[in-house]
């Protein structure tokens, strides 16, 4: 219990510290440190509890809700006073039907449920809590470093980095909250103070284009926190409970009753991981610092809304609930695969690709069934690791190349070898056998076709094929070879090397892991929450034969490094090459120059289009929805 307190409290603690310290030399102590103690306090955890199934705490303290409920309060004036400053006014009028609403349940049916265990603490909760503490505070230590660049690339604006830092480990602290809340009114509370950090952090740079993205992140986080609310509400009153645990086991019990706020709750999580309609929030992050787009789409935001429909899971399946949740993923999957092709900012490239990867785990969870969660389990541990690694890689790379455009990456080898290498490692993460990624897609397309949806396989098969144009476009501008590119690595400052190192270490180290990680976390805790045992799409021996692949594609390098002799010769150029690799003699004797240029198919797969046709379905399946629920309950 110690443990999950510290992890909550402490970097609440640092953020203060963060907030008031101005000088560098401090503040990077300051991060380091604490970095490392986070690390190392979400590693003992996942050691304590190793062996256990599951563990619930009391920790009944009424003067924590209250004090809860007036942090509440206040931040619901603020965020009504900024909506109204900025001319935001729809913000304004959801937090004042929110904040209300909330207060008048917690003040009168609320005050008469009595919560047993307010916290716990399990296999999956360790996965996110070790997500967060190792991933999370890595991009922290990056920021340090970036930041610096970033102020100084923006010296007419004033520095704001003790703000930023403040609101990093308060979205660590408040990430593991959620985690380990079993009181739905203590995890509503994490939630939304995880909201207004990621308005912040989005609205950063206080452009009136990052005030635009940051308050459309907010608008789409109070629906989901309206869902939120309503959850609690229906719960308390008709369950008398406010229990996650308990709500969970009476939908296992097949009560029909029990789908609204399950429906409810899975809304609430929809909105926060930005699903279709409600992805455009996370695409306008990208107008925040690189360390804020890794952070929200990697270990912290977007896993806080997967999380919550993983935990409801096995109350959905073939229910009302169950077929929404699967269906809005499985678009978003679909439509966000296909927009990222049309694009060539890394950054929107690396955003559709999250917003379609979460698509793919809200899809398993909405199937419920023990090997689609299994697959959705390991979605989120590949797609933490590699995610975060090709975001700060691109950080580094605008910071020096002066763009995030793939087009401006051509010879990235020859300019930045080192770097190259880790994005090329991080790309291959994210599609080529063997690592997990592909191996967790496989699981899932495996799952769907168990549970008889071929709707939902249709959709992963055209939604997988999708990410091999953009991957494949943004690895071949990478290694292609162009002459005379100075060699500008030695710009990039050693917290970034220390970071991007060990995030492709983590990269590689978990896919020759992962058949322990399933075996020893994974699949004992599917084991507890359906109480059977089920056979997985993939095999524990195809799993390790997975690993011995992975392992000889890094040793064989290695083996033979420098053991080669290179002979370079020209490139040819369907001509004669001028010697340079930049032009060649064609036709008629004419010096042509080449260029090479990536074909992104915007007729066929612009943004606007996909967005358009995936947010409409997903209106029309969460309508649809909710219009059922009503009817059912009048």
């Amino acid at each position: 219990m110690s443990t999950i307190l510290f992890l909550i409290i402490f970097p609440f603690i640092v953020a203060l510290a963060l907030l008031v310290l101005k000088t560098d030399a401090a503040r990077d102590i300051i991060v380091k440190v604490s970095s490392i103690v986070i690390a190392a306090a979400s590693i003992y955890l996942a050691v304590q509890y190793f062996g256990s199934g599951g563990e619930f705490f009391e920790f009944g303290h009424e003067t924590v809700s209250t004090f809860m409920l007036f942090i509440e309060i206040c931040l619901a004036v603020l965020i009504f006073y900024l909506g109204i400053k900025y001319k935001k006014y729809l913000a304004s009028v959801l937090v004042a039907i929110q904040t209300p609403l909330m207060v008048w349940f917690e003040l009168g049916a609320g005050r008469g449920i009595t919560v047993v265990n307010n916290m716990y603490v399990d296999r999956l909760s360790i996965i996110m809590a070790l997500i967060i503490g190792v991933i999370g505070t890595l991009i922290c230590w990056y920021s340090i470093a970036y930041m610096k660049d970033f102020q100084k690339h923006h010296e007419d604006s004033s520095d704001r980095r003790p703000l930023f830092f403040f609101l990093m480990f308060l979205f660590l602290s408040a990430m593991f909250g959620i985690v380990f809340s079993n009181n739905l009114v203590w995890l509503y509370f994490f939630w939304e103070i995880t909201t207004l950090c990621s308005f912040f952090l989005i609205g950063y740079t206080k452009t009136q284009e990052a005030i635009n993205n940051s308050f459309k992140a907010l608008v789409m986080n109070l629906l989901g926190g309206i869902g939120f609310v309503l959850a609690i509400i229906v719960l308390g009153n008709f369950y008398k409970t406010l229990e996650l645990n308990q709500m969970l086991t009476i939908g296992t019990m097949g009560l029909a009753s029990i789908v609204v706020p399950v429906s409810l709750l899975a809304f609430a999580g929809i909105t926060k991981a930005a699903q279709m309609p409600f992805s455009s929030w996370l695409l306008g992050a990208m107008i925040a610092p690189t360390p804020t787009s890794a952070l929200l789409h990697s270990s912290t935001m977007v896993k806080a809304g997967v999380f919550i429909i993983l935990k409801l899971a096995p109350g959905l399946g073939w229910n009302i609930a169950g077929i929404m949740v699967m269906m809005v993923g499985g678009i978003t999957f679909l439509m966000a695969s296909f927009a990222a092709i049309s694009q060539s900012n890394a950054k929107r490239v690396l955003a559709y690709s999250t917003v379609a990867n979460l698509g793919l785990i809200v899809a398993c969870a909405g199937i419920g069934s023990y090997a689609a969660v299994w697959a959705a389990i390991m979605l989120i541990i590949f797609h933490a690791i590699t995610k975060s690694l090709l975001f700060l890689c691109v950080g580094t790379a605008e910071h020096n190349i002066g763009s995030r455009d793939i087009e401006d990456m051509d010879g990235l080898f020859g300019k930045m070898p080192r770097l190259a290498t880790f994005m090329i490692i991080g790309i291959a993460g994210m599609f080529l056998a063997p690592f997990g990624m592909l191996i967790s897609k496989w699981a899932a397309m495996k799952a769907f076709v168990d549970s008889g949806n071929f709707l939902l396989v249709m959709i992963i098969l055209f939604g997988s094929a999708a990410t091999l144009f953009y991957w494949t476009k943004w690895m071949g501008k990478m290694v292609a070879i162009v002459a005379n590119r100075e060699n500008i690595q030695s710009n990039v400052h050693r917290e970034e090397w220390f970071v991007l190192g060990s995030l492709t270490i983590l990269t590689v180290l978990i896919c020759l892991t992962f058949p322990l990680a399933s075996t020893f976390v994974v699949v004992p805790y599917l084991q507890a929450i359906y109480s059977s045992v089920a056979a997985l799409a993939l095999s524990s021996s195809n799993m390790y034969i997975m690993s011995a692949m992975l392992a000889l594609i890094v040793l064989l390098p290695l083996l033979f490094f420098g053991k080669s002799k290179k002979r370079i010769v020209p490139i040819y150029m369907a001509g004669v090459n001028l010697g340079d690799n930049l032009t060649y003699r064609g036709s008629m004797q004419k010096e042509v120059p080449i260029t090479l240029k990536n074909w992104y198919m915007e007729d066929y797969f612009g943004e606007k289009k996909m967005n358009i046709i995936g947010n409409i379905a997903t209106v029309v399946v969460l309508v649809g929805t909710f219009a059922l629920l009503l009817g059912g309950v009048l």
